[in-house]
């Protein structure tokens, strides 16, 4: 037993975490978080204490129509994306060099990698769920990193040098000191 638990960890759960309905997590009944192209629920250690230290989580991101997960990666996690509703726009870009654009319909499972560059989007007339698991208990502001964030930090000589447009060119975006989410094609 002592190999396996060096090998997968201490199966025991936190007394801490113990409560009347320690194991039950209603993540329909949790208030979305609102964004201009659709909503995101997520149980995670913060709101719901089982989870420390089982490094797992999961989220329910609604889409409506035109709405785009923003371009993002996680350091510490990988995901798994269950289509539950509608059709999703994928493309994942992975540190193998790997760069796959398909479309996942309800039932189809899709696989992010920690650290690979992945979003998704909703194409379609009615709105798109995708239940996401991942290997982190982290809240999703505290294991995501988005596109907008990143570039938004970068001196715009080097996104000059990088895309070869004059340096100005950058001097209308937004800056961004979080990553944004949700938001809807425009």
């Amino acid at each position: 037993m002592t190999d396996d638990a060096e090998r997968f960890g201490d199966p025991r759960i936190p007394d801490e975490t113990i409560t009347s309905k320690s194991h039950l997590f209603e993540l329909g009944a949790l208030p979305p978080i609102t964004y201009d192209g659709g909503t995101q629920q997520q149980a995670h250690e913060q709101n719901f204490p089982i989870l420390v230290g089982q490094q797992a989580s999961i989220q329910l991101i609604t889409l409506q129509p035109g709405g785009i997960r923003e371009p993002h990666w996680h350091p510490s996690a990988w995901e798994i994306n269950l289509v539950t509703k509608g059709v999703a726009s994928w493309v994942l870009i992975d540190g193998n060099g790997n760069h796959e654009s398909f479309e996942a319909h309800v039932d189809d499972l899709v696989f992010a990698p920690q650290g690979s560059l992945h979003y998704f989007e909703n194409l379609g007339t009615e709105d798109l769920d995708v239940l996401i698991i991942q290997n982190s208990s982290a809240a999703e502001d505290k294991d995501n990193i988005g596109i907008a964030e990143s570039l938004s930090q970068l001196p715009h000589q080097t996104l000059s040098a990088v895309f070869g447009v004059p340096a100005e060119t950058f001097d209308k975006f937004k800056k961004f000191d979080n990553a944004i989410t949700i938001l809807r094609s425009h």
